[in-house]
């Protein structure tokens, strides 16, 4: 009977452990499964606020040492899709951006975190903008747990050569999906 219960109690711990565990998690009280307005880009043809969405994310894993945030559109008819966003150098002990962070003129991004350029050619957040009747884009939103304190690059570095390097040093991501379409 001892038996038993010891293995039923070594079950229970073992499922815990292995089912039980909790993942790492982007969340945002902004953003929905589709975008509005109030996060189109304005500019390239649009009108919209371009306010980025506020982000929040919990359960990083064990030797992350700094975080990153992307945002990207693979429907874009480019060939290559387009960066809207590119936040990285994000402190180990930051785990929120709040709504327009953005925007670098506000400068409401954490301290020492880097917004270099988007595919629109701009620093900072460049919200969604598909062409007229192109259907709804898939947009992207991606934290990324990084195993290096900051990467050696500044806000002129292009989204490519930051996603090659995020690639490199990511340990764990998390996403959301927004779709938008005009």
């Amino acid at each position: 009977m001892k038996k038993a219960h010891l293995i039923l109690v070594l079950s229970l711990i073992f499922s815990t452990t292995l089912f039980g565990q909790k993942t790492f998690t982007l969340s945002s009280k902004d953003l929905g499964g589709e975008g509005t307005k109030k996060l189109e880009f304005n500019g390239f043809g649009c009108s919209g606020d371009n306010i980025s969405p506020q982000l929040f994310w919990e359960n990083p894993p064990e030797g992350t040492k700094s975080f990153a945030v992307t945002m990207y559109d693979p429907d874009a008819p480019t060939g290559s899709g387009f960066w809207h966003w590119v936040v990285f150098n994000i402190s180990s002990d930051v785990n929120e951006l709040v709504a327009n962070a953005g925007n670098v003129n506000l400068r409401l991004a954490p301290k020492g975190a880097i917004q270099s350029t988007t595919d629109y050619g701009i620093k900072g957040f460049g919200g969604p903008c598909p062409p007229e009747g192109h259907g709804f884009h898939q947009y992207i939103i991606t934290v990324h747990a990084l195993k290096t304190d900051k990467l050696e690059l500044d806000e002129n570095t292009n989204p490519a050569i930051v996603g090659f390097n995020l690639w490199n040093h990511t340990i764990a991501k998390a996403s959301i999906i927004a779709y938008y379409k005009r």
